[in-house]
């Protein structure tokens, strides 16, 4: 996936993304979620209104999601970069590990091995 830009301040983009979102397909609500500098990581829910690769109708699931932010042009943007991806960003917090279903063992050993260099 590329970037999305938008005319919108940076808090604005944030609050965009965090939002609640109802699609055709998904529901998607913001549990939890970290911004840090030019990065926003969430613990996203999302809930199948019909089924889907991922989940059955009804079915719903967490996914931790890294949006990394930028500007071009006095736009914010984002990209999208879920943990079955393999962010090579690590600086996930930690509580995020246990608020969804692993998806890369090998993202989630970088993200503690980036918090036990990092947090001493």
């Amino acid at each position: 996936m590329g970037w999305t830009f938008m005319p919108v301040s940076r808090e604005e983009l944030i609050q965009r993304l965090i939002a609640p979102k109802d699609g055709e397909e998904l529901h998607a609500e913001t549990i939890d979620h970290d911004v840090q500098d030019r990065m926003l990581w969430s613990v996203e829910r999302l809930t199948a209104r019909q089924k889907t690769s991922f989940l059955a109708a009804g079915q719903s699931g967490n996914f931790i999601v890294c949006y990394l932010l930028d500007t071009h042009r006095d736009n914010w943007g984002y990209k999208a970069l879920e943990e079955s991806m393999h962010p090579f960003e690590y600086s996930c917090p930690l509580p995020f590990l246990d608020l969804a279903p692993e998806q890369c063992p090998a993202w989630r050993r970088g993200v503690r091995k980036f918090h036990e260099l990092y947090s001493a």
